[in-house]
C-alpha cells in the first residue's frame, strides 16, 4: 500500500519515537478491513520494536483501530478510517505523540489539556478529500493523547455511509461529543478547548489587558496579514497580529498554482508556511481572536484601540485591517435553515457525502464551474444555476463543463428557495428571470459559490466603506482614518489574489512604519 519513498519517510520520522505504541484493530470480513490491516502492518515494519500491531480489537465500529501507548497512559485515540490521502499526516502525527514525540503546540497549551476536567467523547465525522478535516482530527487526537479522560474517534464518512446518513450529517469535518453536536468546520485546538474549558476567555482577556501598545498592531492572519507583519517586524518596531485562524481563505483553498515561484501547494499547506514565516520574526501571534469593535485613536487619547469577543482590549499607535473576506450566502429561505444539511459551500470537503446523488452548484464563474466540474466525478448529477445571461468562468472550464454529460445548466436562474423536510435539505427552487417561470428540483445538496463577502463588520461607521462593505482604501493603503490602514480582500483593491494580498499587506507594514516616524509618540 505505501511505496517505497513513503516507507523510507517512515523509518525516519518514527526514529523519534522514545517509547512503545500499540497499535489495535478491530477487522471484519469486509474488503476495507483487509486494506486497513494492510496499511497497519506497513506502518508498524517501519519501526521494529517501536511500534506492534494486534488484530483481536473488539471496537463496535469495524473495521477500525486504536493508537495507544504500551503502557496504557492517555486516552483513546481511534480512526474509523484508512487514514490516507489528507488523513495519513493524521495517521503519523498520532503515532509520533503516543511514542513520546512532543507536538508542535505551546506547553501551555498541553497543560490547560491536562487541566480539564470530566469526561470527553468526541467523535468528527469527516471525509479523506477534506482539505479542512485534518486540523480537526489532528486537534482531538492530541487532546486524548494527553488527557485520559478524553476519548476521539475519526469516522470516515465515506467508509461508514450507513451511520453518516442516519446522523443526516452532510457536511465535514462534524462533531459530536458526548453524543451531542459539538461543532461543524475548520477548528484548531484552542477553539475546541475554548468551548469546554469555561474559564478560558476570562484569562484571554485579562492577559490581553496587560499587554503594552503595540506599534503596528495587525488585524487577520491570512497572506495581507502575514505580509504585513513580516514587513513590520523587520523594521525592529513592535508588532502583534491577532487573528480567528492564520491563514484565512487560503485554509479553505485546495490548490494554489498561480503564486509566482510556488508552482503548485494546497491551502493548508501554504498558510502553515506563512505562519512558520512570521513566526521567525519577534511578533506576538494572537489566534482564535474575534475583533468586536475598532476605536479610533482621537476617540482613546492617541492610540487605536481593538476590542476583542472575550472582552479583553489590545491598542495599538497604528492598526491594519487584513481581515480578509468570506463565502457569500444567497439569503434565501432555507439556506441558513439548512446548513451543513445539504446547503454547503466546500465541495472538495463535502462532495464525497453526495455520492451517487443529485445536486446543485450556485454560481457560473470559476469557482462554481470548477465545483460542477470536481462534483460530476461524483455525484450522480449536476445542476448549475447561474444568475447572469452566460457563464463567467474561463473558457476552458465552460468547454469542460460542458462535456459532460450529468451536467445540466440554467443561465438567467434565480435561486428562490431551499426546500427540506424540517430535518435536511429535499430540494431547490428558482426562477427564469426572462420567462418569469417557476422552477422545483429535488436534490440532495447544494453548493454555494458566488463570491465574497469583506469581514469588515468591526470597522462600520469608524472607516469610510464602499456600498459592498470593502474599506476604501488609496494608493499607500491610508484609510480615511490617520494611523489606521487595510490591506487584501477586506479593502477596495481590485482583483482578490493570494499574491495581491501578499503585496497590499508589505505596502501597508511600511505606510504603517512612515506614519510613525512622522507622528510624536502618544502619551
Amino acid at each position: 500500500m505505501l511505496d517505497t519513498n513513503t516507507q523510507a519517510q517512515l523509518q525516519a520520522y518514527f526514529q523519534r519515537i522514545s517509547q512503545p505504541v500499540e497499535l489495535v484493530a478491530s477487522l471484519d470480513d469486509r474488503p476495507a478491513s483487509a486494506e486497513m490491516r494492510e496499511l497497519l502492518t506497513e506502518v508498524a515494519a517501519a519501526a521494529p520494536g517501536k511500534i506492534s500491531l494486534r488484530v483481536d480489537g473488539q471496537a463496535e465500529r469495524r473495521p477500525s483501530f486504536q493508537i495507544r501507548r504500551a503502557n496504557g497512559a492517555g486516552g483513546e485515540v481511534r480512526f474509523a478510517a484508512i487514514p490516507m490521502g489528507h488523513e495519513f499526516t493524521s495517521l503519523i502525527l498520532a503515532v509520533l505523540w503516543a511514542g513520546g514525540h512532543p507536538p508542535k503546540v505551546e506547553p501551555e497549551v498541553i497543560e490547560q489539556i491536562k487541566a480539564l476536567e470530566g469526561d470527553f467523547r468526541f467523535k468528527v465525522y469527516m471525509s479523506l478529500t477534506c482539505h479542512n478535516c485534518p486540523d480537526v482530527v489532528q486537534a482531538l487526537h492530541l487532546m486524548a493523547t494527553f488527557n485520559p479522560r478524553i476519548q476521539a474517534v475519526a469516522v470516515d464518512g465515506g467508509l461508514f455511509q450507513a451511520e453518516v446518513e442516519a446522523k443526516q450529517i452532510m457536511a465535514v469535518p462534524y462533531v459530536t461529543l458526548n453524543g451531542q453536536p459539538f461543532g461543524s468546520g475548520r477548528m484548531e485546538v484552542k477553539d475546541i478547548l475554548a468551548k469546554i474549558d469555561t474559564g478560558a476567555a476570562k484569562r484571554e482577556a485579562a492577559a490581553m489587558n496587560a499587554k503594552e501598545a503595540f506599534d503596528v498592531l495587525i488585524v487577520g492572519g491570512g497572506p495581507a496579514g502575514a505580509a504585513a507583519a513580516v514587513y513590520a517586524a523587520r523594521k525592529g518596531i513592535r508588532t502583534g497580529l491577532l487573528a480567528e485562524r492564520f491563514g484565512g481563505q487560503t485554509l479553505d483553498t485546495l490548490g494554489i498554482e498561480n503564486f509566482i515561484s510556488v508552482p503548485e501547494t494546497q491551502g493548508p499547506k501554504f498558510a502553515a508556511a506563512l505562519e512558520a514565516h512570521v513566526r521567525t520574526y519577534d511578533v506576538d501571534v494572537m489566534t482564535q481572536q474575534r475583533v468586536e469593535q475598532l476605536i479610533p485613536a482621537e476617540q482613546t487619547g492617541g492610540l487605536t484601540t481593538v476590542k476583542l469577543a472575550n472582552g479583553g482590549e489590545l491598542k495599538g499607535r497604528t492598526v491594519i485591517v487584513a481581515t480578509g473576506a468570506r463565502w457569500r450566502n444567497m439569503n434565501v429561505p432555507g439556506e441558513a435553515e439548512y446548513k451543513t444539511k445539504g446547503v454547503a459551500y466546500c465541495p472538495h470537503c463535502d462532495g464525497p457525502l453526495f455520492k451517487g446523488k443529485d445536486v446543485a452548484v450556485i454560481g457560473g464563474g470559476n469557482s462554481g464551474v470548477e465545483a460542477a466540474i470536481d462534483l460530476a466525478g461524483i455525484v450522480k448529477s449536476v445542476t448549475l444555476l447561474e444568475f447572469a445571461d452566460q457563464l463567467k468562468a474561463d473558457q476552458v472550464l465552460v468547454n469542460k463543463l460542458k462535456s459532460l454529460p450529468n451536467v445540466t445548466i440554467h443561465v438567467n436562474a434565480q435561486t428562490t428557495e431551499v426546500i427540506g423536510d424540517g430535518q435536511k435539505m429535499t430540494g431547490l427552487r428558482w426562477k427564469d428571470r426572462v420567462s418569469g417561470s417557476e422552477h422545483e428540483a429535488a436534490l440532495a445538496g447544494v453548493f454555494v459559490q458566488i463570491g465574497l463577502v469583506p469581514n469588515t463588520e468591526f470597522a462600520k461607521g469608524v472607516v469610510e466603506m464602499n456600498r459592498f462593505g470593502e474599506i476604501m482604501v488609496d494608493a499607500k493603503c491610508h484609510t480615511s482614518v490617520p494611523g489606521v490602514f487595510a490591506a487584501g480582500d477586506c479593502s477596495t483593491v481590485p482583483y482578490k489574489q493570494i499574491i495581491i494580498a501578499t503585496g497590499e499587506g508589505a505596502k501597508a507594514a511600511l505606510s504603517a512604519f512612515d506614519h510613525l516616524i512622522r507622528t510624536p509618540a502618544a502619551a
